[in-house]
């Protein structure tokens, strides 16, 4: 008996790191235009935390709660946000040449939306379960920020995977998260809620203009993105 129960364990705690990882490397590749991969080993981590050159973090709750930390040296953030940039039309000259800047930031947000929007995407579709998000917030800084789950975690495991850049830039996600297994009880298609992933295609398919068509945000344009990122 114990052996059947086991082989309904669909989802575990490495299973949800994999598949947060596999949607950063999906909407940074899409986004970028380049290959994005992470490592095959996962760092077990007491603590979670925000370090320079640039932090960006989200909670999320419902189903099951966590956080998710990433960290980016200067030179990742800049050769993410200009690939970005330019797959989206903006010329070159026009593109903000340090990473402290108020653009870099936003679009590095936009980003990090886009990917934990994708993660909760496939947990309803393959778990059939709800997580809700809030914005995230991107700073940049100096010295190392150490985080806490505001909602408590009875068993909390934490993990760091390293990812790389098509120019071997390095940046890192940190998951905290309570420890959870999801087992299924029957069969169901996991094609019933739509899927994200083609809608993350679709959007991006959008906004992957000529570069004649495209413009320089207006400042409303600005406020009304650093409005929506929380900012």
């Amino acid at each position: 008996m114990a052996v059947e129960v086991d082989e309904k364990i669909v989802y575990g705690t490495e299973d949800l790191l994999t598949s947060l990882c596999n949607s950063v490397t999906r909407v940074l590749g899409i986004a970028t235009q380049s290959k994005v991969h992470y490592s095959a080993m996962v760092q077990r981590i007491t603590k979670v935390g925000l370090k320079p050159d640039i932090g960006c973090f989200v909670l999320f709750d419902g189903g099951f709660t966590g956080l998710v930390v990433l960290n980016f040296s200067a030179d990742t953030a800049m050769e993410i946000y200009e690939r970005y940039m330019l797959h989206m039309g903006m010329p070159k000259s026009e593109l903000s040449s340090s990473h402290t800047a108020d653009e870099v930031s936003n679009i590095m947000g936009e980003l990090m939306n886009q990917i934990v929007g994708d993660f909760t995407g496939k947990i309803r579709r393959e778990l059939q379960t709800n997580i809700t998000q809030n914005q995230p917030k991107m700073l940049v800084l100096t010295k190392q920020v150490m985080l806490n789950v505001d909602t408590p975690l009875d068993r909390p495991e934490m993990r760091r995977v390293s990812f790389y850049t098509e120019k071997n830039n390095v940046f890192y996600l940190e998951l905290a998260i309570d420890r959870t297994e999801f087992i299924r009880l029957y069969d169901f298609d996991a094609l019933e809620v739509p899927d994200p992933d083609k809608l993350l295609d679709d959007e991006q398919a959008g906004h992957n203009a000529p570069a004649n068509e495209s413009k320089q945000l207006s400042s409303d344009d600005s406020d009304e993105l650093l409005k929506s990122l929380g900012m």
